[in-house]
């Protein structure tokens, strides 16, 4: 018996409507919908009416150690990252097992209700006591039938600038961290940021484990570890599973010296990601006018071949005030901030925070709605990425190895306008698809 159908999906922008038949919590086949194909009998039954279904969304880069913290001890009141590490070095001295995995936790359902099923959060390891790394671990184990969680061993104050960094290092991964972190531009000298980067390699080699660096966070033009970062992953054979995170410094290169980078990156296979709402709240804070937006280029790494996708990076931390965790709000600062608009370009940022991402923490065949891949997938009431992006949607169903784990119930905003009552989905009158598949949505007490 088939455990869940969606049926009249789309899996494309224009294409065609398909029933997706899920056995086992694995896609089990992809036929294009058919009203005279015999009705098969599932457990659980989804009308996507023609709305996108795609994979799930992913997470690359976020503080779940940190997370919900905002105001504790002390407001971060200048703004700046280096405000933020020090309000967070005061607070984390009262994290307990029990406090980052409540506030950890509800993070995950946030996301989980928004259609993140795979995560990669970076934990402080710059505590003697590895207390909020263990925490994380254990969550890790707790969530996984719901949620994929990797954990970053991210040594938040340095590693050759902070008393046994590297020893604290390399004891959160043998305790289990999946993925190796570094911060060079916060070390003391520039040969402390290259040798911390070194030894970040050198562990991650022995290990068997990915890299994920923290790299030029920074508005300072002469800060250029990401090149060091790129040459040791081409040179150790690690290559795409190294990740180059925010880089916001690149956008204050010059063109010569960022041409030469964009063939050094590529050659080198890495990945970047870019946290568009943080990035641009966090940097330019010493900046006169005019202030600089404190992004990598994104654009242009896109055109050179690099990955790059977006994370939410901070959540209502000393970094960041607010956030959601929203990925579709990732999307849309990203079009903005990253002045990506064109057509095809707004479409891309959906796969920034999905298929993109899922490169970056090397989801491989466990990632994806081909027959026989685990049955993580979204239905979003839209009906291309464009208008997905645009409107900000969230996921009307989200379903996690083949078991709905949340869905949203119709709700669609009625207006009495000039005496007529209208419906408003914010989709622009004369769009004949949208249209098409709003009424049947509202027909059949879908949300638009």
């Amino acid at each position: 018996m088939t455990q869940l159908r969606v049926r009249r999906a789309r899996l494309l922008d224009d294409g065609d409507l398909v029933d997706l038949h899920v056995e086992g919590g694995r896609v089990s086949s992809v036929e294009r919908h058919s009203t005279d194909a015999p009705d098969r009998v599932a457990d659980v039954e989804i009308d996507a009416a023609g709305g996108l279904v795609r994979p799930p969304f992913v997470e690359p880069h976020i503080h779940l150690d940190a997370t919900l913290t905002a105001g504790e001890p002390r407001w971060n009141s200048s703004g700046t990252l280096w405000e933020g590490i020090a309000v967070w070095s005061e607070r984390k001295r009262s994290v307990s097992r029990e406090d980052v995995i409540a506030r950890a936790e509800q993070v995950l359902r946030w996301q989980a209700a928004q259609g993140v099923l795979f995560v990669r959060s970076h934990c402080d390891v710059t505590d003697p006591d590895l207390t909020a790394l263990d925490a994380l671990l254990e969550l890790r184990e707790r969530v996984r039938d719901v949620v994929v969680l990797q954990v970053v061993a991210f040594p938040q104050e340095g590693i050759v600038s902070f008393p046994d960094g590297a020893k604290l290092l390399e004891e959160a991964v043998r305790r289990g961290a999946d993925v190796v972190g570094a911060i060079p531009h916060f070390e003391d000298t520039r040969e402390d940021g290259v040798r911390s980067l070194e030894i970040a390699v050198d562990i991650a080699a022995r290990y068997d484990k990915a890299v994920d660096a923290h790299c030029d966070e920074i508005d300072d033009e002469q800060s250029r570890f990401v090149e060091v970062l790129a040459t040791l992953a081409l040179r150790s054979g690690l290559r795409e599973r190294v990740t180059a995170s925010h880089t916001t410094a690149m956008g204050s290169y010059n063109a010569a010296y960022a041409f030469k980078l964009e063939r050094l990156l590529g050659r080198a296979g890495i990945n970047l990601v870019s946290n568009p709402l943080v990035n641009l709240a966090l940097q330019g804070r010493f900046d006169d006018y005019p202030k600089r937006r404190g992004l990598t280029r994104v654009k242009e790494m896109l055109a050179a071949g690099v990955n790059v996708a977006f994370g939410s990076d901070d959540v209502m931390d000393p970094w960041f005030p607010l956030g959601t965790a929203s990925p579709m709000l990732l999307a849309h600062t990203g079009v903005v901030a990253a002045q990506m608009t064109g057509q095809d370009e707004i479409a891309e940022t959906l796969e920034m925070v999905s298929t993109r991402a899922a490169r970056v923490l090397g989801l491989g065949e466990e990632y994806g709605l081909e027959p026989g891949r685990p049955a993580n997938l979204v239905v979003l009431p839209a009906t291309s990425r464009l208008d997905a992006v645009r409107r900000q949607v969230a996921p009307q169903w989200v379903v996690a190895r083949g078991g709905l784990v949340a869905e949203r119930g119709p709700s669609p905003v009625r207006l009495r306008w000039l005496g007529e009552e209208h419906v408003v989905d914010f989709v622009r009158d004369g769009d004949a698809a949208a249209a098409t598949w709003r009424d049947a949505s509202i027909r059949e007490g879908v949300s638009p």
